[in-house]
């Protein structure tokens, strides 16, 4: 065994911080990439708005509950009396809560007081942003957190 020199020495350490920095700049590069950007273009307004558009929703007294089995996503909107609730303009955009490159907007059909879509969905959390329009015009949205189990 040699006599270890002040280039080994270098090398080695040189190597480590090579690793340290490119392991950083690839993880910084995937949280950019995978950044879905801004919610809102100002934010100023959208919270000055958000007060009245929460009262609005929240006076509709809409309860929504999602159940995904066997390929197919069924969300059911009722009213305050438990009745499904009579509403316009029923969309769902589905995604992950981290990134927006795989959203999907599926195509929904009303049965038996559910809305229901064929859908595959992986294992794990799901995001669904769900917009309708009341009778009277009022427009509610609502996030939603669905798992999805083995």
């Amino acid at each position: 065994m040699g006599e270890i020199t002040g280039r080994q020495v270098f090398a080695v350490t040189a190597g480590a911080f090579a690793v340290i920095i490119g392991v950083n700049l690839v993880m910084a590069y995937k949280a950019v990439s995978t950044f879905p950007g801004l919610e809102v273009k100002n934010s100023y307004v959208a919270s000055q708005e958000f007060d009245r558009k929460r009262a609005a929703q929240q006076a509709l007294g809409w309860t929504v509950a999602p159940r995904y089995e066997a390929g197919r996503l069924a969300i059911a909107v009722s009213g305050p009396e438990g009745r499904p609730a009579k509403l316009e303009g029923f969309a769902v955009q589905v995604g992950r809560t981290t990134e927006r490159q795989h959203d999907v907007e599926p195509e929904f059909t009303y049965e038996a007081g559910h809305f229901v879509a064929p859908i595959e969905l992986a294992r794990g959390r799901w995001e669904l942003r769900v917009k309708a329009r009341a009778e009277d015009g009022t427009p509610f949205e609502q996030r939603l957190i669905l798992t999805v189990k083995g």
